[in-house]
């Protein structure tokens, strides 16, 4: 597996698997199969509500703990008074840790930039130097919050994971991360189907010229951009095959084909957007 170096040493793969919206009872054999298959890095979170599957699934799969990268993600904390924050991060991470059933993680993000994620951040400091997690990082943030961040702390976040599809291709916010050091990591990489993206006019050619999926150019496309991708489906023929995605490259022409996709604005919604701030900030996952 094809790896990138973070801004502290640490090997990350490219490609892994991710669980968002896959159901607890579907979790487990949905990672084994992805084990199976060849992914090593698996991405979960507490919000998402199946992180014990996830560890079961580890647990059952017989791979050397050493050879997997884990990342799971802190919801939302009600600071509460002074201090709490922190304590509450830090009682978080155990319980992730707990419900994995793992000893440490590779990495560990904030999964939304709201509350008082300067108190998580701190928090996450201490676990990331006490060597609880291998690198920490940050999900969703925009660049100027994610600057915020860098310049007010002492640890620059590892990771941003943000949404990054062929719709909404963040070029800007990847020039950013390039220049302070932070990994762009893509969720969502394939629009959850929509705009008709696994039948698309531009894409399917660049598909059916390579003999490939529409999904494997995609990720295909992200890696060559060094951008991380953890793509997820349920289906095994589509987990094996969103692996298989080593044995090709795009040509430059196909990259700036792919480029005027780009829409310049989130399918899903807008982090900046105050229903949308009101809604997740309300909302408590541990």
């Amino acid at each position: 597996m094809q790896t990138v170096t973070l801004n502290n040493g640490v090997e990350m793969p490219v490609l892994g698997y991710g669980v968002y919206q896959v159901p607890a009872d579907e979790t487990e054999w949905a990672v084994a199969a992805a084990l199976e298959a060849g992914y090593r890095l698996l991405d979960t979170a507490a919000a998402y509500g199946n992180e014990e599957a996830v560890g079961r699934a580890i647990a059952g799969s017989g791979i050397p703990r050493s050879e997997l990268f884990v990342t799971t993600k802190l919801w939302i904390q009600d600071s509460g008074p002074a201090g709490a924050g922190e304590k509450r991060t830090a009682h978080a991470f155990e319980s992730s840790l707990a419900r994995l059933g793992l000893d440490y993680l590779d990495l560990y993000l904030i999964h939304q930039p709201y509350g008082d994620y300067y108190s998580e951040w701190r928090a996450m400091e201490r676990i990331y130097r006490d060597g609880d997690a291998r690198a920490i990082g940050v999900s969703n943030f925009h660049p100027d919050r994610l600057v915020d961040l860098i310049v007010n702390n002492e640890i620059v976040p590892a990771v941003n994971q943000i949404e990054t599809h062929p719709f909404h291709q963040r070029a800007e916010d990847h020039a950013l991360m390039v220049e302070h050091g932070v990994q762009h990591e893509s969720w969502g990489p394939f629009a959850e189907g929509k705009n008709g993206i696994f039948t698309h006019p531009v894409l399917a050619p660049i598909a059916q010229a390579r003999g490939k999926s529409v999904a494997q150019v995609v990720l295909r496309w992200l890696i060559q951009s060094d951008v991380v991708v953890i793509p997820k489906s349920v289906t095994p023929e589509r987990i094996r095959q969103n692996i298989d995605v080593f044995d090709f490259e795009l040509t430059p022409g196909e990259l700036e084909t792919i480029a005027g996709l780009d829409q310049g604005g989130s399918l899903f919604f807008d982090h900046r957007n105050p229903t949308m701030v009101a809604r997740l900030g309300s909302r408590r996952a541990d």
